[in-house]
């Protein structure tokens, strides 16, 4: 696929087995996952790398388990409770600090960095591998939501390639190999849950609470990304990551809702046919796919029954009640700087109704206010990007963390 965001992964030179991995955000639902993975078939893997926030007594954990050469973790609180947690006889080189992630994912030692730290965090990590060439399994979808085109130009500059890790887009991955040219792709469609709330209509919305939010119905994911899907906001940002990954535009990548979460996402070729994946809704198979490509590793997972799953249904969005999948589809047709601004104000949003501050339809009024202000700016940099991140950070935090908190 020649407008595929690095090489085409089945026609790249791809590092030899054992591959030596740095996991960016192995405390998180997908690193634990990732780990899975690799303690399921550790002839494959060297471990040579975890990251995590500041969850420094699970990393310790891991870390005492796999026992790589290094670690890293966001603060000197992490780092002591890191430390605190060590085994005796085990040192591993400890980095501290955001630079630390962008550190290991250039490692020399390291050929695969799995990137799943959550959030415009991700985005530097991600950057720092595609510079150095690694083969990066993607599962930080706002590294391309704030600078997808930064990221295409290093990874074509030094042979980085990129396999994506969210099931959608690895389902969209999977039924793009080998079937024809880029010309005979007519659209690509994600799937989408509907959430937590799918079929509410948009006034009861204000009554919802946090752990209604926080309840999602068939995926066991963390509490920023879970309110992105209760939002739909993670599905806009999948539009976003799709249309960078596989250099389409954005009226090729449609959105269907389908609750039973077993289709992952569907291909659409001008002949009328569509190739969908299925399968269960677990993270261990686009992790063990990307790790494990060229090749499918065997996972100790449920197999999926159809006959059991009895009915597949599928429905439109309801734009009226969940407006964040538009706000994102307008952000992208708006140029380059609204997407970094959507993320931004999203990810602040998000935080506010996580620390009780907003209610849930505040989420997309906020989101929607930060792109009504924002006129286009040059974001062709790495360092434009952040300083736009961050100036629109500090004014959803001045408006609803006041300082006399």
């Amino acid at each position: 696929m020649k407008t595929y965001i690095s090489a085409w992964p089945q026609a790249a030179t791809l590092p030899d087995f054992p591959r030596s991995v740095a996991v960016l955000g192995s405390t998180g639902s997908i690193g634990v996952n990732a780990l899975k993975v690799m303690e399921t078939h550790p002839q494959l893997f060297k471990i040579t790398a975890l990251s995590g926030g500041r969850n420094g007594s699970l990393l310790a954990e891991q870390c005492a388990r796999l026992r790589p050469p290094y670690a890293a973790v966001l603060d000197d609180a992490a780092r002591r409770e890191f430390v605190a947690h060590l085994p005796a006889g085990y040192s591993p080189q400890i980095l501290v600090g955001p630079e630390a992630f962008a550190t290991l994912a250039a490692l020399d030692e390291v050929d695969t960095v799995l990137s799943s730290i959550v959030g415009a965090a991700g985005f530097e990590p991600t950057l720092a591998a595609a510079r150095a060439g690694k083969l990066i399994c993607l599962a930080n979808k706002e590294s391309l939501v704030l600078g997808g085109h930064i990221i295409r130009a290093a990874c074509h500059a030094s042979g980085a390639v990129i396999l994506p890790v969210d099931s959608e887009h690895n389902a969209l991955f999977q039924g793009l190999m080998g079937h024809g040219r880029d010309h005979e792709i007519a659209r690509l469609i994600l799937t989408a849950s509907g959430g937590p709330f799918r079929g509410r209509a948009a006034a009861s919305l204000r009554e919802v609470t946090l752990e209604q939010a926080l309840a999602h119905p068939n995926w066991s994911m963390g509490a920023k990304i879970s309110i992105d899907s209760a939002t739909l906001m993670n599905k806009g940002l999948e539009v976003i990551e799709a249309c960078h990954l596989y250099g389409l535009p954005v009226d090729m990548v449609h959105v269907v809702v389908h609750p039973q979460s077993i289709v992952h996402s569907l291909v659409e070729y001008v002949d009328g046919s569509q190739l969908a994946h299925l399968g269960i809704p677990d993270m261990q198979i686009p992790i063990a796919h990307c790790l494990g490509f060229p090749h499918r590793l065997g996972l100790n997972l449920p197999r999926l029954d159809l006959a059991s799953v009895g009915c597949l249904t599928f429905e439109e969005p309801d734009l009226g009640a969940f407006p964040c999948l538009n706000l994102a589809r307008q952000a992208l047709d708006a140029g380059p700087s609204h997407p970094v601004v959507l993320n931004a104000a999203n990810e602040m949003a998000v935080a506010a109704f996580l620390d009780r501050r907003i209610g849930f339809a505040d989420i997309p009024a906020t989101i929607e206010t930060a792109l009504d202000r924002h006129q286009p700016m040059d974001v062709s940099t790495p360092e434009a990007v952040l300083d736009l991140d961050s100036v629109v950070r500090e004014e959803i935090r001045r408006a609803l963390w006041p300082v006399a908190d």
